[in-house]
This record gives structure tokens, C-alpha cells and sequence, in this order.
């Protein structure tokens, strides 16, 4: 843990050498004190000179003024330290988190815990931590240089004791984190168990199994309980150490007092030693022992658990360093490039929200040749956006097999399956700071120039422009959802991955700037699968896949007409006996069903 507590420090050179001077001014008080009270009474009290000997206590008296205005000045450069500290190990256990799942990883119960709870109780026990240990070395420090000023020889009366009773405190130290630790860890079983019984109450009490849920709690309670006692029984051993630390010393000074006179030591400097100990020594080392064994307890065993929660750090592109296989998945090397061919295959999925739901697709079969074009139809809520999300990779079937270029989605790195498809979603994200930037988001590499080609492509032009060029600072707020949608376009375009996924990316756009938009993505060298919003996204594709919740139906325009009166009503052709399709016009109407469907021909006579 050593490397972590300080690279906050190395961090932040400047502040931690403001810290160290403002230290150094707190710590006037310790060493002066001694060398004062000496003075005081051998030049005043016991000189008959009173006055004498209430002016040097008075300067004792400013030194405490100037070590607690050190005191006031240190803390909030501590505050500057620790901060950052705290923002850097809730960006880790996040950043871990996150990487864990997208690796297949279960993230343990206690993720929420530690990124609250734990991640607080690391940073005030940080900040309790440096300034116990800032204390004792500056007071001791000081201390033990003003001893050496005053009488070196009460050193050796002083540092062996002090020496030994730290030695004991740093071997107790180390039972005490093992100890903490298992208090923490039967905590939060405790936790998980009871959370667990609370929300399966009914199926506990139905089931008729209150008794064994019963005794699994007792257990962990049992545990916890046995873990705080053996904590509880090692946290009395400090008065030991602290005992030979700090008052023993103290213990010595008087016991030879009457030698160190007879050896030539005046009784001030002798009552200026016992200052030393009493106001210095012994204060500092109470501090360090109640810290360390407080706080600093709980910082290191807090930061032991973020990080054994958290497992191997591995990218997720990188399964052979700790990334966990996702249950189901066969093992297969990663990609370290797109795959030269990139078919969407669907064979006999089923999928359904929970195991009391019905199935949005049973045994559905679909395939996207290489460099295909296929627009999904059918009413709001029919399953069009979650088709997406199962090509896409972010949703797994129940039952079936699903291939992106002949592997399954669900099984590809996080950086293969991005490099092999690119979603953009019917609510886009744009981030604040420079547009270009949010148009090179999934190609960073991409020249100025490609990157103007695309905004022309999609027909983002006149938006740019708007906006000031592509080197404007944006504001995602200050956009329309439609502007939005157009940045997010060009972004997708630029991405290298040969896969498209349009969900209902163009629904806040008009008609001519939706099939611009389209015919943009329909020229670029991959394949596109839009998510329709209007029935004309289905007339431009080459293939159409029609969702009506009791059949699918996939094929061709024409053909689908054919098979799907679904599809004919949102196309609006009909012949006189309502039975073959008939031209007709794409005149875009109001959405119906979550569909926009053309306008129904007029009969003909």
C-alpha cells in the first residue's frame, strides 16, 4: 500500500513543500520549550529573579501562538492532498467496475459499499493518517534535537525506550490490520446475507425455509462477532506501547534526576528534559499510536479490500491477464484486427425480458450478407431496438447463436467488438468541449480533411457551419436533439468499424435530411442495419426485415410486399380486392405505430 499512500504526495510537489514549512513553524513550540523552561529556571525562578523567569515562559507562550498559526496555515494544503486522493480511488474503482463488466466479470455485491462507504472512510483515515504522522515526526523531531542542544546525554535515558515501544507497536500493528480486515469482511457478508433475505422474503416464508435462512444469518452474525473480539482484545495492547514509548522515558529522567545534578546538570536543564518528554515525546506518541492504530487501521485494511474486490486490472482486450470468460462463451483468441468478413447471423434466437416475460423472438433466423443494407419495420414496442441491441452485442439471447463476422458478439473484447460495429442510438450523446473532438470520438487518427468529407457525406454541413466551424467549443445543452443526431452521424461515419447500427438515429431529422443521412451510410464501404422510424428507410434498403409479434418476415421490398400485410399497410398499397400490392406513392405522412408510413393511394376506378 506504501507506493498508493504516496504518489498522492509526489503528486503534488509544490503543496507538499508549502505542508512541510508550515510544519516546520508548528513545530517551534516543541523544540524551543525545553531550552525555555531551562532558562526559566536557572536564569529566573531559581536565580530569585522572577521576572526573568516570566519572560522566558511568556516566549514559551509566543511559540505556541506561532505553532498554532503553522497548525492553521497546514490544513487546508492537507485538504489539497487529499482531495485529489479520494477523486483518484473513486475514478479507479469506477474505471475497474466498469472494466470488469465489460469483460464478463461479476462485480461483487459490495461494489457500492466500497465506492461509498469504504472510499469515505479511506479518505478521512488519509487525512487523519498524514497528520498524525506529520505530528509525531515534526514533534518528536523537535524534541529530541532540542534534547541534544540541552544535555545529549539524556538521549541515552530517552531513545531506547522510545525505540523498543514503537518496535512493539509496528509487530502489533500488523495483528490489528489482519484483524480489522475480518471485521470489514464480516460486515459486509452480514450485509450481503440480510439484503439477500430481505428481498427473497416471500419465496423464504413460501417455501417454508425461514429456519436454514435463520441459521445462515446467525452464522455470519457469529462470525462478525468473533472477528470484532479478537479485534478488541489486540487494541489494549497500545497502552503497552505507549507505556514504554512515552512513559517510560519520563520514568528514567526522574529516576536519575539526582545523578544527572551530581554529574553537573542544573535542575533546569533536568526539568527542561522532563518538558521535552511530557509536552513532546509523550503527546506525539499517543498520537501515533490512537492514529495509526485507528485510522491508520482502517486506511490500509480499506484499501487491501478496493483492491482485492476489484481482482486483476487487465484490459478487457486482453482476456489472457484476468479477464474471466463470459459463462457460455467459448474461448477464442482475441481479434487485433476487424475480421475480413463481417456477416450478421442469427440463428434460432430467443430472447426475453426475465423468464415470466414472452419472448420478443423465438427462434429467429437472420442473415446480413457482407456489405448489406437492411431497414427493421414494424409498430413501436415490437422488438425493433432490441434486435439492435442483441446484433450489437449489448443484450445476450436466451437460446440461439449470434455472429458478427463469424464470432459471437457477447464473447469479443470490448475494443474488437467496438472496432467491429458502431451503434448510435435514437438519443445521441455529444460531450461539451470541442466539436472536432466529438466528431473524431471512434477515429482519432482521422485527418481534417476526412473529417470534412464526412460532415458533407451526412449533411451536416449548413450545422456546422452554424456552429462556427469544426474547431467550435460546443455545448451539448444549447443543441436540438436533431443536432445531435447529426454530430453523432458523422461520428459514426468516420468510425472504421464495417458494421452500422442505425436505432432510430435519424428520427428528430426531416425527411430529405434523414435520407441524405441514409444514402450516406448506404455508400460507405460496411454494412447498415437501420432501425426504421419512417417506412422510406425501408424502400431505400435492399433488404427488409418486418416485425409484426406473430411472424417475421424478411426478403427483399417487393417479396416482403408479397408476404407481409403489415408491411403493405405501413407502405399504404392496396389493390381494389385488398389483395395484391399496387406502385404507390413514399409521400411521407404522421407516424403511426412508431413507423411513418407513406400515404394510401387514392382508389382507382
Amino acid at each position: 500500500m506504501l507506493p498508493v499512500l504516496i504518489a498522492p504526495l509526489r503528486a503534488r510537489p509544490d503543496r507538499l513543500l508549502a505542508l512541510v514549512l508550515w510544519s516546520l513553524v508548528e513545530a517551534v513550540p516543541a523544540l524551543l520549550a525545553g531550552h525555555l523552561v531551562a532558562r526559566a529556571v536557572d536564569q529566573g525562578f531559581a536565580a530569585g529573579r522572577p521576572l526573568i523567569g516570566l519572560a522566558w515562559l511568556a516566549l514559551m507562550g509566543l511559540g505556541v501562538f506561532a505553532g498554532a498559526w503553522g497548525t492553521r496555515q497546514a490544513y487546508p494544503l492537507l485538504a489539497e492532498v487529499v482531495e485529489p486522493f479520494r477523486d483518484d480511488l473513486v475514478r479507479k474503482v469506477a474505471e475497474d467496475s466498469l472494466r470488469q463488466a465489460v469483460a464478463g466479470r461479476a462485480v461483487d455485491a459490495s461494489g457500492v459499499s466500497r465506492l461509498t462507504l469504504q472510499v469515505e472512510m479511506v479518505r478521512e483515515a488519509y487525512a487523519g493518517v498524514l497528520m498524525v504522522v506529520r505530528g509525531f515526526l515534526l514533534t518528536v523531531g523537535g524534541a529530541l534535537l532540542g534534547m541534544v542542544f540541552l544535555a545529549p546525554l539524556i538521549l541515552l535515558l530517552v531513545v531506547p525506550p522510545l525505540l523498543v515501544g514503537l518496535g512493539l507497536f509496528l509487530v502489533l500493528l500488523r495483528r490489528m490490520a489482519t484483524a480489522q480486515r475480518d471485521v470489514i469482511v464480516a460486515d459486509e457478508r452480514v450485509a450481503e446475507a440480510a439484503g439477500a433475505a430481505c428481498a427473497a422474503d416471500r419465496d423464504i416464508v413460501a417455501c417454508g425455509a425461514k429456519d436454514g435462512v435463520r441459521a445462515d444469518l446467525v452464522e455470519h452474525i457469529d462470525a462478525q462477532a468473533a472477528a470484532a473480539r479478537r479485534l478488541a482484545v489486540l487494541m489494549p495492547a497500545r497502552v503497552l506501547c505507549l507505556a514504554v514509548a512515552g512513559w517510560l522515558p519520563l520514568l528514567l529522567l526522574l529516576t536519575a534526576a539526582g545523578r544527572l545534578v551530581d554529574g553537573g546538570l542544573s535542575a533546569g536543564a533536568v526539568l527542561g528534559a522532563a518538558t521535552y518528554v511530557t509536552g513532546g515525546l509523550q503527546p506525539a506518541v499517543r498520537s501515533l499510536i490512537q492514529g495509526l492504530g485507528g485510522s491508520g487501521l482502517r486506511l490500509v485494511v480499506a484499501l487491501r479490500r478496493i483492491h482485492e474486490a476489484q481482482g486483476p486490472t487487465a484490459s478487457p482486450a486482453d482476456p489472457a491477464r484476468g479477464a474471466d470468460p463470459v459463462p457460455g462463451a467459448t474461448s477464442q483468441p482475441p481479434l487485433t484486427t476487424a475480421p475480413t468478413a463481417y456477416d450478421v447471423e442469427l440463428t434460432a434466437v430467443t430472447f426475453a425480458y426475465g423468464p415470466q416475460a414472452a419472448p420478443v423472438f423465438r427462434e429467429l433466423d437472420l442473415t446480413l450478407s457482407e456489405g448489406g443494407h437492411l431497414a427493421v419495420v414494424g409498430p413501436s414496442g415490437i422488438g425493433k431496438s432490441t434486435l439492435a441491441g442483441l446484433i450489437g452485442g449489448t443484450l445476450e439471447p436466451d437460446s440461439g447463436l449470434i455472429r458478427l463476422g463469424g464470432r459471437p458478439p457477447g464473447a469479443l473484447p470490448g475494443a474488437d467488438l467496438s472496432a467491429l460495429r458502431v451503434v448510435v442510438p435514437q438519443e445521441a450523446y455529444v460531450f461539451s468541449g470541442d466539436l472536432c473532438e466529438n466528431l473524431r470520438y471512434l477515429c482519432p487518427d482521422a485527418s481534417e480533411h476526412e473529417v470534412v468529407a464526412a460532415v458533407e457525406s451526412v449533411g451536416a454541413g449548413p450545422l456546422v457551419a452554424r456552429l462556427g466551424g469544426i474547431g467550435a467549443v460546443i455545448d451539448p445543452a444549447a443543441l436540438s436533439s436533431g443536432e445531435r443526431q447529426q454530430i453523432a452521424l458523422v461520428r459514426a461515419y468516420l468510425s472504421p468499424a464495417p458494421l452500422v447500427l442505425l436505432d432510430e438515429a435519424t428520427c428528430h431529422l426531416d425527411p430529405a435530411a434523414e435520407a441524405r443521412a441514409e444514402e450516406a451510410f448506404a455508400r460507405r464501404p460496411g454494412s447498415l442495419v437501420v432501425i426504421a422510424h419512417r417506412i422510406s428507410s425501408a424502400l431505400r434498403a435492399r433488404q427488409v426485415l418486418v416485425l409484426d409479434g406473430s411472424r417475421v418476415v424478411s426478403g427483399a421490398h417487393g417479396e416482403v410486399l408479397e408476404r407481409s400485410p403489415l408491411y403493405r399497410d405501413l407502405v399504404g398499397l392496396w389493390s381494389e380486392d385488398g389483395q395484391e400490392p399496387l406502385a404507390g406513392s413514399d409521400e411521407a405522412s404522421p407516424t403511426v405505430g412508431g413507423i411513418v408510413r407513406a400515404t394510401p393511394p387514392r382508389s382507382r376506378s
